[in-house]
């Protein structure tokens, strides 16, 4: 059978990823793929299976192995994908690190920022050449990715940065808190909110360089947050997740973007929560929020 589209999600075994990966196989047709990838083989596979034997599942579904954090494997991945079938029409970045608030924040930062901005960096990449005209490339991060949560200090490493000055940025942050300056230099002790910023910030950048042409192929990068979502993942950051949505329901936020017959000029590039585009410069550095997590 000849393959239509191509979509690809990772972090796809639970939670929103595995919702988003379920939504794309509804939404997508006979002829297309949905490409469902985690690190961990067994859980990949027996995912994949699953859900392609849901009752709404349309599309064909494969598991792909894939660690994130090693970019050679993402841009070999990525090469694959070109070779077997010519590009990729959907990417959505969805792997996360998960953190509990007893953690030490100083002790996860490597494996945390591996996940969230070395592996967005990678993705980026490695699949914005591939992306075919009027595909979809996007970043799932969350409203803490606007810049205003940031000192202000710290405001010009990001704001108009190309990606390389972000991934520069990113590493002087790890430096930082290794050598126990973060918070001399003005580096929040919460590990989310910088990494959500810069996340957001390398999605600016890859969109600013490729803005034109994208705008003229109907073709979207973007970051998204999903709101509050009910999974393993962030309950233990919450007293109260009564208002939070379950998986399958924020993944339909999403999804809308990616299955939009348009793309918006005004949301190109942006964070986007729920069909519209946060202002970049919005928020205020969570203070009290630090104060009451682990350094």
């Amino acid at each position: 059978m000849k393959t239509s589209r191509i979509a690809l999600v990772t972090g796809a075994n639970q939670g929103l990823g595995r919702a988003l990966a379920e939504g794309l196989a509804a939404r997508m047709g006979p002829a297309d793929l949905v490409l469902l990838t985690g690190r961990n083989r067994d859980r990949v596979m027996a995912a994949a299976d699953e859900v392609a034997g849901l009752a709404d599942s349309r599309a064909r579904v494969e598991g792909r192995v894939l660690d994130v954090t090693d970019t050679d494997a993402v841009a070999r991945l990525a090469d694959d994908v070109a070779r077997e079938y010519g590009g990729v029409d959907v990417v959505l970045s969805n792997a996360v690190a998960r953190l509990l608030p007893q953690d030490s924040q100083s002790e996860r930062a490597d494996e945390f920022i591996d996940v969230s901005n070395t592996a967005t960096h990678a993705i980026l990449r490695a699949f914005g050449p591939v992306l075919r005209p009027g595909g979809r490339l996007i970043v799932v991060a969350s409203s803490l990715g606007t810049l205003g949560h940031l000192d202000p200090r710290l405001h010009h490493l990001f704001d108009g940065a190309t990606l390389d000055q972000v991934e520069y940025a990113v590493e002087s942050w790890r430096r930082a808190v290794h050598d126990k300056t973060a918070a001399e230099a003005g580096w929040p002790l919460w590990l989310n909110v910088p990494s959500k910023v810069a996340q957001v910030a390398a999605v600016r950048a890859v969109a600013a360089e490729r803005r034109e042409l994208d705008l003229a192929t109907g073709t979207l990068v973007a970051s998204v947050c999903p709101g509050m979502v009910d999974t393993a993942t962030s309950r233990p950051w919450f007293s109260d997740y009564s208002q939070a949505q379950s998986p399958s329901r924020a993944a339909a936020h999403v999804l809308d973007l990616v299955f939009a017959d348009h793309v918006d000029p005004a949301l190109y590039g942006e964070l986007v929560r729920f069909g519209k585009a946060l202002p970049w410069h919005d928020g205020t550095p969570p203070v009290e929020q630090d104060l009451l997590l682990t350094p």
